[in-house]
């Protein structure tokens, strides 16, 4: 184990009291994967002020994304777990605590259907998930974690908390990632509100 500031050589250096990064983290910074440029590919000309564009926010989002399911892999890796993907955890988290409908699934996090039945079938076949028929309905399932499922996703989130400290060292960036997520809160709400107002139209 490494302190942060020698794991991590795009963060600045900090106190040895900061805490450690786990092995697997640690492997996947070794890459060289600096965090890009807050301007990369968006530069403006000269006396002219930059605008983000939407479709620079979505590219930045899918990297995200793609980063997000590396440091899953890496924590599933190093727990010796190999028996769902990255992608499966993140759908035991969109269930959570709840007791829910394959559909209610489906739509809560915004998954093809054949993606997310083939997902949800290895989940109860690794019993991560407990999949019952519905009482009202024999013909409608419902599914809820199991205690391995829960165990996984609180190990999972044990490990989001080391990681969520190189990007909240102080109050100021505390404010800076609150700041954020309800700025991309605020435009997934006015996407959804285009998508719905264009189809409303294309119906009339």
């Amino acid at each position: 184990m490494q302190n942060i500031s020698n794991s991590l050589p795009w963060v600045v250096a900090q106190d040895e009291s900061d805490p450690l990064l786990p092995t697997a983290l640690q492997a996947l910074t070794r890459r060289g994967d600096a965090p890009a440029s807050p301007t990369e590919g968006s530069e403006a000309p000269q006396g002219e002020q930059a605008v983000i564009s939407h479709i620079e926010i979505v590219r930045v989002i899918e990297r995200l994304h793609r980063r997000s399911l590396d440091l899953v892999r890496a924590d599933l890796i190093e727990a010796g777990i190999d028996d769902l993907s990255p992608s499966q955890v993140m759908m035991l988290f969109t269930i959570g605590s709840s007791e829910l409908s394959v559909r209610d699934l489906i739509e809560r996090g915004y998954y093809l259907g054949s993606n997310a039945s083939y997902s949800l079938k290895r989940l109860v076949e690794a019993e991560y998930v407990i999949r019952t028929a519905s009482e009202r309905d024999r013909r409608s399932a419902r599914i809820r974690l199991s205690e391995k499922g829960r165990a996984l996703c609180d190990m999972i989130r044990q490990n989001d908390k080391t990681y969520q400290q190189l990007m909240a060292r102080n109050e100021a960036e505390v404010r800076n990632l609150e700041t954020t997520f309800r700025t991309l809160k605020r435009i997934e709400q006015t996407w959804s509100n285009a998508v719905r107002y264009r189809d409303m139209g294309s119906d009339e």
